[in-house]
């Protein structure tokens, strides 16, 4: 009851409004006033980007027919932009109007998916893959809006006279909108390809952003009256025991704020979709139970959970298989046999062994089961840790079976936990893991899975948090360790560079003359080394480094033959600035003043024979012979060797699709290198260098696996020495492989054909 304190204006949720009244009315009219003008930004902005977003898709087409494909779509776009617009505005507006009228006479109209074999047959490719994209957007967003639409939901259930609203009937929810604007799109004649991409900019500029459209429906009808202490809480589902939770006024979620419904609300449109096709390939109608007269009764939700405990408890308590081809396919067949073993299961524990299970219930099986088979199968992850995560199948059986919604949301703490273990997994490596911390860890949560999971779905989202903790902590220490290797990598390639730069200076002016080996000797390992130091601290385009290079010129110049008068009067005003020049440069690199003057006064003997004064026989000896000072630890004889360093490197070949796919790679991206008969590591691209272009691997410990110039990367690839690894979500990969694969015509020995 309605308190005495309370406004009278104010609507109790147990109150209704007719929407025909003058009030009722007023207020929807709010509401749609308020959906059209935010739709009309939100799709005029959407509409904004799909010239430049199908103008890069062409750019970077495969070829000149599917670059022709994309501008098209273009021109098609623009021309019949505003019949689009128009024609999803005007499909919101309408069910927003008739809303209570449809509701009263016939279930809402969603994205509907045939059902059965024949029916199956009559969907275009195109139909069931556009169904695929709407499906997804869907789902992501209603798990993201949960809070403002339960509030929506609530609020418009009493202005429509006390109609029961949920997600999927909001006029304004994710599927209605999803759904007018896909009626709107057949406005739109082009190829699939691009609606596919418009779908997505729909996901990202119009769904993305109803947090905006739902906060100012809820304070306008809190405004007006209507559930202005509204909460935010879902209920428990009371009969089938199958776990629920709640969700407070704040959006924070429960451990099952995902669960709580049963198999016919909980069926989104991608488990519709999925449910479809496994029937197609028995069949069988989606719906049908398949139990013939007399034969034993199915088993029950209740039945599946005890006998998926006894299987768990028995999977905990055994090892996991050693490594090895025999032992692989062993795990691959008992990931296919476990509705064999669950059925023998249920006979043991009730006395009679049913024959099979409701569709339902075999479908959740058999996607499972298809999930760890894409497991065993995957690639992307290192053999141990598939041995270890196929240990997962039953306890992710019995929360499919606990809750439908396991495959239908991306944020579904159990989805979530395995994702991340798949990530972690990713970039493992005997090498990058000697003290097996990660190989522990994920086998810890493994076993703790198998031990403690009985019916209570909050352990993946506290399992999720403690492995999150411990990856934060390993990133923390790798970024370090990476941050140190990038920048002794980036301090290599300036030094490298300098020298390079140096060699090049000096050879190019020692080329042509012929040198006394003192001169020479100073020019090649203390000057070039002093030139080195020079472009490393001043820069190339300092003062410093130009009269660095004027020394060098001059040096050179003075060892000339001085005949004449004015030849020697010349070489006699040199000297004094090469002198300066030469002991402040040897200081630089670490000579010792001693040793400078030894040098100084082999050349003062060198120049005094070069102006024809009398010098004794054995020191013009002395002065020809390389200088025998010691050389600091600092100098190096750098400019041959960086000469025949500095060559150019091979050609890229550009055009290879393996460079294409090197030119593609960003930081952060993995990949496997096989490094020897059997050893395989595992690198992240850590830096890609602005200088030489290299790029820079490290494992996850952040450690230098290896660097490559792109073509070296290239070809790696091409030889498949090197494999990229899919940065996907395991779970995405893993349905999109399902969904393929279930698409395929039945074989002969499928379910479909028997």
């Amino acid at each position: 009851m309605k308190d005495a304190s309370e406004p009278s204006n104010i609507v109790s949720l147990t109150q209704r409004l007719d929407p025909s009244s003058e009030r009722g009315g007023a207020l929807l009219n709010t509401v749609r006033d308020i959906a059209g003008r935010r739709l009309q930004i939100l799709i005029n902005g959407m509409f904004e980007h799909v010239d430049d977003a199908l103008f890069d898709l062409a750019e970077k087409a495969e070829n000149n027919a599917a670059q022709m494909h994309y501008f098209d779509g273009m021109r098609e776009v623009r021309k019949r932009r505003p019949i689009v617009e128009r024609s999803f505005l005007a499909h919101v507006s309408r069910e927003l109007s008739d809303f209570a009228a449809n509701q009263r006479t016939a279930p809402s109209s969603g994205i509907q998916l045939p059902v059965g074999t024949a029916e199956l047959s009559l969907v275009a490719d195109n139909e069931l893959e556009e169904s695929l994209a709407i499906t997804s957007m869907i789902g992501k967003n209603e798990t993201r809006l949960t809070r403002e639409l339960f509030s929506v939901n609530q609020r418009l259930s009493v202005i429509y006279g006390g109609l029961k609203i949920e997600d999927g009937s909001n006029p304004v929810g994710p599927a209605s909108l999803s759904q007018a604007f896909r009626l709107a799109m057949r406005e739109l004649n082009a190829e699939m390809r691009v609606k596919l991409i418009i779908y997505k900019l729909f996901d990202r500029y119009v769904l993305a952003s109803l947090d905006e459209l739902y906060q100012e429906i809820n304070a306008e009808l809190i405004r007006a009256g209507v559930l202005p202490q509204l909460r935010h809480e879902v209920s428990r589902s009371g009969a089938t025991g199958r776990g629920a939770g709640a969700a407070t006024a704040d959006g924070g979620q429960e451990g099952g704020a995902y669960l709580g419904d049963d198999e016919g609300s909980a069926s989104s449109e991608l488990l519709q979709t999925l449910h479809t096709l496994f029937s197609a390939r028995r069949g069988a109608p989606a719906t049908a139970m398949r139990m013939p007269a007399g034969a034993v009764q199915l088993p029950s939700a209740n039945e599946l959970i005890g006998a998926l405990s006894v299987l768990q408890s028995q999977a905990a308590i055994n090892q996991p298989l050693p490594l090895g081809a025999g032992n692989a396919l062993e795990l691959a067949g008992e990931v296919q046999q476990l509705k064999e073993h669950l059925l023998a299961q249920i006979g043991s524990l009730r006395g009679e062994k049913p024959s099979q299970v409701s569709t339902i219930d075999e479908d959740t099986i058999d996607l499972v089961g298809m999930l760890f088979e894409f497991i065993l199968e995957d690639r992307n992850l290192p053999t141990e840790m598939q041995v270890l995560l196929a240990r997962l199948q039953i306890p992710y059986l019995k929360a499919a079976i606990l809750d439908r919604k396991l495959f239908a949301h991306r944020q579904h703490p159990a989805r979530r936990l395995l994702d991340s273990l798949a990530d972690a997994a990713k970039g493992w490596s005997a090498e990058s893991d000697r003290d097996h911390r990660l190989h522990d860890k994920i086998k810890s949560i493994v076993d703790r899975l198998l031990q403690d999971f009985d019916d209570d779905i909050s352990i993946f989202e506290r399992l999720c948090v403690e492995l999150q903790e411990f990856q934060d902590i390993s990133r923390r220490r790798a970024e370090l360790a990476e941050q140190r290797v990038a920048e002794s990598t980036r301090g290599r390639e300036k030094l490298e560079q300098a020298r390079r730069r140096a060699a090049r200076e000096i050879l190019s002016r020692i080329d042509g003359h012929t040198l006394p080996p003192l001169i020479h000797g100073v020019l090649s390992r203390a000057w070039a080394n002093y030139l080195v130091l020079t472009i490393l601290r001043q820069g190339e385009e300092s003062s410093e480094f130009r009269d660095a290079l004027r020394f060098a010129n001059d040096f050179i110049d003075s060892t000339k033959p001085a005949r004449t008068l004015d030849e020697r009067r010349a070489l006699r005003q040199m000297l004094p600035g090469i002198e300066r020049a030469l002991r402040r440069g040897l200081a630089n690199v670490a000579f010792q003043e001693s040793d400078i003057d030894r040098l100084l006064a082999q050349l003062h003997t060198y120049y005094r024979h070069q102006l024809g004064e009398a010098v004794p026989e054995a020191e013009i000896q002395a002065v020809a012979e390389p200088s025998s000072l010691p050389i600091p630890e600092s100098i190096q004889p750098i400019a041959e060797a960086e000469l025949a360093r500095s060559e150019p490197e091979p050609e890229p070949l550009v055009d290879t699709p393996e460079m294409q796919l090197v030119a593609e790679l960003k930081p952060g991206i993995w990949l496997e290198f096989i490094t020897g008969p059997e050893t395989v590591e595992r690198a992240k691209l850590s830096w890609i260098s602005p200088m030489s272009g290299r790029y820079l691997f490290v494992n996850r410990r952040g450690l230098k696996v290896a660097d490559h110039a792109p073509h070296e990367l290239a070809e790696a690839l091409a030889r498949g020495s090197a494999r990229v690894l899919d940065s996907t979500a395991l779970f995405d990969r893993a349905l999109d492989a399902i969904v393929g694969r279930l698409s395929q015509p039945a074989t002969a020995t499928s379910p479909a054909t028997e």
